[in-house]
Protein backbone atom coordinates (compact mmCIF):
# COMPACT_ATOMS: atom_id res chain seq x y z
CA UNK A 1 0.00 0.00 0.00
CA UNK A 2 1.49 3.36 -1.02
CA UNK A 3 1.53 6.27 1.44
CA UNK A 4 -1.33 8.71 1.39
CA UNK A 5 -1.34 11.60 -1.07
CA UNK A 6 1.60 10.40 -3.16
CA UNK A 7 1.53 11.96 -6.62
CA UNK A 8 4.87 11.00 -8.17
CA UNK A 9 6.47 12.54 -11.21
CA UNK A 10 5.03 11.21 -14.45
CA UNK A 11 7.06 10.20 -17.52
CA UNK A 12 7.96 13.12 -19.76
CA UNK A 13 5.23 13.99 -22.25
CA UNK A 14 5.01 16.35 -25.16
CA UNK A 15 3.92 19.81 -24.03
CA UNK A 16 0.59 19.61 -25.82
CA UNK A 17 -0.39 16.27 -24.34
CA UNK A 18 0.76 17.21 -20.85
CA UNK A 19 -1.30 20.41 -21.03
CA UNK A 20 -4.34 18.49 -22.27
CA UNK A 21 -4.07 16.06 -19.37
CA UNK A 22 -3.96 18.94 -16.88
CA UNK A 23 -7.14 20.31 -18.45
CA UNK A 24 -8.76 16.89 -18.12
CA UNK A 25 -7.87 16.71 -14.42
CA UNK A 26 -9.35 20.18 -13.80
CA UNK A 27 -12.54 19.55 -15.83
CA UNK A 28 -15.93 20.06 -14.12
CA UNK A 29 -18.23 19.89 -17.18
CA UNK A 30 -20.40 17.08 -15.81
CA UNK A 31 -21.76 17.91 -12.32
CA UNK A 32 -23.26 14.45 -11.79
CA UNK A 33 -19.94 12.73 -12.46
CA UNK A 34 -17.83 15.15 -10.43
CA UNK A 35 -20.22 14.79 -7.51
CA UNK A 36 -20.09 11.00 -7.75
CA UNK A 37 -16.28 10.85 -7.98
CA UNK A 38 -15.92 13.05 -4.91
CA UNK A 39 -18.59 11.13 -2.98
CA UNK A 40 -16.80 7.82 -3.62
CA UNK A 41 -13.53 9.46 -2.61
CA UNK A 42 -15.01 10.48 0.72
CA UNK A 43 -16.87 7.28 1.53
CA UNK A 44 -14.25 4.86 0.13
CA UNK A 45 -14.36 1.09 0.16
CA UNK A 46 -13.42 -0.69 3.39
CA UNK A 47 -10.33 -2.25 1.78
CA UNK A 48 -9.03 1.20 0.79
CA UNK A 49 -9.78 3.32 3.85
CA UNK A 50 -6.12 4.37 4.15
CA UNK A 51 -6.04 5.65 0.55
CA UNK A 52 -6.25 9.28 -0.46
CA UNK A 53 -8.58 8.77 -3.44
CA UNK A 54 -7.82 10.62 -6.67
CA UNK A 55 -11.56 11.46 -6.99
CA UNK A 56 -11.39 13.63 -10.12
CA UNK A 57 -11.14 13.13 -13.89
CA UNK A 58 -8.44 10.64 -14.90
CA UNK A 59 -5.97 11.63 -17.64
CA UNK A 60 -4.54 9.33 -20.27
CA UNK A 61 -1.43 7.28 -19.57
CA UNK A 62 1.41 5.84 -21.61
CA UNK A 63 3.88 6.54 -24.38
CA UNK A 64 3.15 9.91 -26.07
CA UNK A 65 4.78 8.55 -29.24
CA UNK A 66 2.68 5.38 -29.20
CA UNK A 67 1.51 3.74 -32.38
CA UNK A 68 -1.26 1.91 -30.48
CA UNK A 69 -3.96 3.83 -28.64
CA UNK A 70 -6.24 1.83 -26.33
CA UNK A 71 -9.67 3.39 -25.80
CA UNK A 72 -11.71 2.23 -22.81
CA UNK A 73 -15.05 3.24 -21.34
CA UNK A 74 -14.49 5.18 -18.09
CA UNK A 75 -12.63 4.97 -14.77
CA UNK A 76 -13.81 2.47 -12.17
CA UNK A 77 -15.15 4.00 -8.95
CA UNK A 78 -12.61 2.20 -6.74
CA UNK A 79 -10.03 1.61 -9.47
CA UNK A 80 -8.88 4.59 -11.53
CA UNK A 81 -10.99 6.99 -9.46
CA UNK A 82 -8.90 5.82 -6.50
CA UNK A 83 -5.47 5.55 -8.13
CA UNK A 84 -5.60 8.28 -10.79
CA UNK A 85 -4.33 6.07 -13.61
CA UNK A 86 -6.37 4.19 -16.26
CA UNK A 87 -7.12 0.53 -15.53
CA UNK A 88 -5.09 0.63 -12.31
CA UNK A 89 -6.25 -1.00 -9.10
CA UNK A 90 -9.34 -2.88 -10.22
CA UNK A 91 -10.36 -6.17 -11.83
CA UNK A 92 -10.22 -4.86 -15.41
CA UNK A 93 -6.64 -3.70 -14.94
CA UNK A 94 -5.60 -6.89 -13.16
CA UNK A 95 -6.78 -8.72 -16.29
CA UNK A 96 -5.42 -6.27 -18.88
CA UNK A 97 -1.89 -5.39 -17.79
CA UNK A 98 -0.58 -8.98 -17.73
CA UNK A 99 -1.76 -9.26 -21.33
CA UNK A 100 -0.11 -5.98 -22.33
CA UNK A 101 3.08 -7.22 -20.64
CA UNK A 102 2.99 -10.50 -22.58
CA UNK A 103 2.42 -8.59 -25.82
CA UNK A 104 5.40 -6.34 -25.09
CA UNK A 105 3.53 -3.09 -24.47
CA UNK A 106 3.90 -2.92 -20.66
CA UNK A 107 7.07 -3.07 -18.57
CA UNK A 108 5.43 -5.24 -15.89
CA UNK A 109 2.26 -7.32 -15.47
CA UNK A 110 0.92 -5.49 -12.42
CA UNK A 111 -0.73 -2.08 -12.01
CA UNK A 112 -1.59 -1.12 -8.45
CA UNK A 113 -0.89 2.61 -8.07
CA UNK A 114 0.72 5.56 -9.85
CA UNK A 115 4.13 4.98 -8.24
CA UNK A 116 4.40 1.25 -9.02
CA UNK A 117 7.01 1.66 -11.78
CA UNK A 118 4.76 0.61 -14.67
CA UNK A 119 5.68 2.05 -18.07
CA UNK A 120 4.03 1.54 -21.43
CA UNK A 121 6.01 1.32 -24.67
CA UNK A 122 4.33 2.06 -28.03
CA UNK A 123 0.93 2.13 -26.28
CA UNK A 124 -1.23 4.82 -24.72
CA UNK A 125 -4.45 4.30 -22.75
CA UNK A 126 -7.35 6.72 -22.61
CA UNK A 127 -11.13 6.60 -22.19
CA UNK A 128 -14.35 7.79 -23.77
CA UNK A 129 -15.33 9.31 -20.41
CA UNK A 130 -12.72 10.58 -17.95
CA UNK A 131 -14.79 10.43 -14.73
CA UNK A 132 -16.18 7.38 -12.96
CA UNK A 133 -19.92 7.17 -13.74
CA UNK A 134 -22.52 5.68 -11.39
CA UNK A 135 -23.17 2.01 -12.31
CA UNK A 136 -20.49 2.37 -15.03
CA UNK A 137 -23.11 4.03 -17.22
CA UNK A 138 -22.33 7.53 -18.49
CA UNK A 139 -25.16 9.39 -20.18
CA UNK A 140 -24.98 10.34 -23.88
CA UNK A 141 -24.48 13.99 -22.91
CA UNK A 142 -21.59 13.05 -20.58
CA UNK A 143 -19.93 11.08 -23.37
CA UNK A 144 -20.42 14.07 -25.67
CA UNK A 145 -18.91 16.44 -23.09
CA UNK A 146 -15.71 14.36 -23.06
CA UNK A 147 -15.51 13.91 -26.82
CA UNK A 148 -13.40 17.01 -27.49
CA UNK A 149 -10.67 15.61 -25.24
CA UNK A 150 -10.47 12.51 -27.43
CA UNK A 151 -10.39 14.67 -30.57
CA UNK A 152 -7.52 16.75 -29.20
CA UNK A 153 -5.67 13.69 -27.89
CA UNK A 154 -5.68 11.97 -31.24
CA UNK A 155 -4.73 15.19 -33.04
CA UNK A 156 -1.69 15.49 -30.77
CA UNK A 157 -0.67 11.84 -31.06
CA UNK A 158 0.68 11.86 -34.59
CA UNK A 159 2.24 8.37 -34.40
CA UNK A 160 -0.98 6.44 -33.71
CA UNK A 161 -1.55 3.76 -36.35
CA UNK A 162 -3.96 1.44 -34.51
CA UNK A 163 -6.83 2.30 -32.18
CA UNK A 164 -7.91 -0.65 -30.02
CA UNK A 165 -11.43 -0.02 -28.74
CA UNK A 166 -12.52 -1.89 -25.63
CA UNK A 167 -16.26 -2.53 -25.73
CA UNK A 168 -19.18 -1.04 -27.62
CA UNK A 169 -19.12 2.38 -25.93
CA UNK A 170 -15.46 2.86 -26.81
CA UNK A 171 -16.23 1.65 -30.34
CA UNK A 172 -19.08 4.14 -30.74
CA UNK A 173 -17.02 6.95 -29.24
CA UNK A 174 -14.22 6.40 -31.74
CA UNK A 175 -16.63 6.15 -34.69
CA UNK A 176 -18.20 9.43 -33.61
CA UNK A 177 -14.70 10.93 -33.52
CA UNK A 178 -14.07 9.71 -37.06
CA UNK A 179 -17.33 11.27 -38.21
CA UNK A 180 -16.71 14.58 -36.41
CA UNK A 181 -13.25 14.87 -37.94
CA UNK A 182 -14.44 13.97 -41.45
CA UNK A 183 -12.56 10.67 -41.74
CA UNK A 184 -15.79 8.80 -42.45
CA UNK A 185 -19.15 10.11 -43.65
CA UNK A 186 -21.20 7.26 -42.19
CA UNK A 187 -20.85 4.69 -39.41
CA UNK A 188 -23.09 2.17 -41.19
CA UNK A 189 -20.24 -0.01 -42.51
CA UNK A 190 -18.76 -0.62 -39.04
CA UNK A 191 -20.06 -3.43 -36.84
CA UNK A 192 -18.62 -4.20 -33.43
CA UNK A 193 -17.24 -7.71 -32.94
CA UNK A 194 -14.32 -9.09 -30.99
CA UNK A 195 -10.93 -9.09 -32.78
CA UNK A 196 -12.39 -7.58 -35.95
CA UNK A 197 -10.42 -4.77 -37.56
CA UNK A 198 -11.17 -2.08 -40.13
CA UNK A 199 -8.77 -0.22 -42.40
CA UNK A 200 -9.69 3.46 -42.21
CA UNK A 201 -9.51 6.02 -45.05
CA UNK A 202 -6.78 8.00 -43.23
CA UNK A 203 -4.47 4.97 -43.06
CA UNK A 204 -5.12 4.07 -39.42
CA UNK A 205 -6.66 0.79 -38.28
CA UNK A 206 -9.61 0.29 -35.92
CA UNK A 207 -9.26 -2.93 -33.91
CA UNK A 208 -12.12 -4.11 -31.70
CA UNK A 209 -12.12 -6.07 -28.44
CA UNK A 210 -14.60 -6.98 -25.78
CA UNK A 211 -14.06 -4.85 -22.69
CA UNK A 212 -11.98 -6.57 -19.96
CA UNK A 213 -14.70 -5.93 -17.37
CA UNK A 214 -15.15 -8.50 -14.64
CA UNK A 215 -18.59 -9.21 -16.06
CA UNK A 216 -16.92 -10.36 -19.29
CA UNK A 217 -13.84 -12.03 -17.83
CA UNK A 218 -15.58 -13.87 -14.98
CA UNK A 219 -18.16 -15.34 -17.35
CA UNK A 220 -15.62 -16.40 -19.97
CA UNK A 221 -16.98 -14.06 -22.63
CA UNK A 222 -13.44 -12.68 -22.76
CA UNK A 223 -10.57 -15.03 -21.97
CA UNK A 224 -6.91 -14.16 -21.56
CA UNK A 225 -6.13 -15.88 -24.87
CA UNK A 226 -8.84 -13.91 -26.69
CA UNK A 227 -7.49 -10.65 -25.29
CA UNK A 228 -3.88 -11.53 -26.01
CA UNK A 229 -4.88 -12.40 -29.59
CA UNK A 230 -6.06 -8.80 -30.05
CA UNK A 231 -2.74 -7.27 -29.00
CA UNK A 232 -0.69 -9.83 -30.90
CA UNK A 233 -2.79 -8.93 -33.92
CA UNK A 234 -2.00 -5.26 -33.28
CA UNK A 235 1.71 -6.16 -33.29
CA UNK A 236 1.30 -7.98 -36.60
CA UNK A 237 -0.67 -5.12 -38.16
CA UNK A 238 2.07 -2.68 -37.16
CA UNK A 239 4.43 -4.75 -39.29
Amino acid sequence: MPPRAIHPKRPAQSGGLAQLNQEVIACTQCPRLISYCRKIGREKRRAYLSWDYWAKPVPGFGDPNARVLILGLAPGAHGSNRTGRPFTGDGSGYFMYPVLHKAGFASQPTATHRDDGLRLTDAYITAAVRCAPPLNKPTPSEIANCSHYLDRELALMKSVKIVVVLGKIGFDAFLNHLKRTGVVASKAAFKFAHNVHYDLPDGRILLCSYHPSMQNTNTGKLTEKMFLDVFQKARKLLG
